[in-house]
């Protein structure tokens, strides 16, 4: 963690997530009611129970090289991006290389998986994972999710597992997504959102953020968010209640909790799963292409920050038609 004296989210998450990677113990999910949680065989243990409970097939499970999977996630977003052959696939918050195993699987030889995460140790776990797995087609990148290390328009295919809530800037992740998708390309994640705001006690508190529940915001502003970085057909596929994680939380987190009369947590927070997609130009109808024209720059290239949105496009949230004028 950084000297300073006042660590930021992104240094809570880099220590906490490097723990983790370290077999140090586990920082998001049901992992953290357990007393094993600081030995390796303990969070294996979790990790396998955690995946069956979150949507991961058994064979699915058994695909990947040990100790890729940690338990950290909410969802199987792998089984819910339906990814086909050939595909390029983005993971952001890749961790250990769990979701890009089975996504490489599924793409295939002809298809490719980038994962990307800010953890040195996740990232060094991850590369010796996929040498051990044989994944030719598979590539780690160190980055922040705010400011991809990906081309523009390069992959088919974004997915995520439960860290798009640690990023505490999301409207600028979620255009960073929309970026570097290609046209037609779509994002399928599972993540946390809050049903019921946090007092500031605890959305504040390190434990509590690293635990997936601090940085998250409401869902309607979640869904909001990414229509407005430009997304289509955006629609919540699955729900359940994720409050349990609040209680759960490790450490003095508890204490905090009782503090505020959250020994039951349910209904403050949900696991949801969400798709979205980046429209293809052959969607853009005759009228709607009129005001995307209207602001292209003279070699014929966009003005630089506007962005599709439902057929549409968006100049720092104002219609590109107004400010054609």
């Amino acid at each position: 963690m950084s000297e300073s004296t006042n660590p930021t989210p992104k240094e809570w998450v880099r220590e906490a997530y490097g723990r983790t990677a370290q077999g140090k113990g586990s920082c998001c999910g049901p992992s953290c009611c357990s007393s094993d949680a600081d030995s390796l065989i303990g969070l294996s243990e979790q990790a396998q129970a955690i995946g069956e409970k979150i949507g991961y097939s058994t064979e699915e499970l058994a695909a990947v090289p040990e100790g890729a999977n940690l338990g950290l996630g909410c969802g199987n977003p792998v089984a819910l991006a339906e990814l086909q052959p050939g595909q390029t696939v983005l993971d952001l918050g890749s961790g250990a290389g769990f979701d890009c195993f089975l996504a490489a699987q599924r793409v295939g030889p002809a298809g490719k998986v980038v994962g990307v995460d800010m953890t040195p140790e996740m990232l060094a776990r991850a590369r010796v994972n996929a040498e051990t797995g044989g994944y030719a087609n598979v590539e780690f990148r160190e980055g922040d999710i705010e400011s991809l290390p990906v081309e523009d328009a390069s992959v088919d295919v974004v997915i995520s597992n439960c860290v798009l809530n640690l990023v505490p800037d999301k409207e600028k992740a979620f255009r960073e997504i929309f970026r570097v998708l290609r046209p037609g390309g779509y994002l399928a994640v599972s993540d946390i959102v809050l049903l019921r705001d946090l007092p500031d006690e605890i959305r504040n508190h390190p434990g509590v953020y690293a635990s997936c529940i601090g940085g998250a915001i409401g869902k309607d502003e979640y869904l909001s968010l990414l229509r407005s970085a430009g997304f289509s057909a955006v629609e919540v596929v699955d729900e359940v209640d994720a409050g349990a994680l609040l209680t759960c939380a490790p450490g003095p987190v508890s204490d905090l909790l009782r503090d505020f009369g959250l020994i039951d947590a349910t209904g403050w927070a949900a696991s949801i799963k969400v798709k979205g997609r980046k429209l293809d130009h052959e969607e853009i109808d005759d009228d709607d292409r009129d005001c995307c024209d209207a602001v292209l720059g003279c070699d014929g290239s966009r003005v630089r920050g506007v962005q599709q949105r439902k057929g549409c496009c968006t100049f720092g949230g104002l219609s590109a038609f107004l400010l054609a004028g």
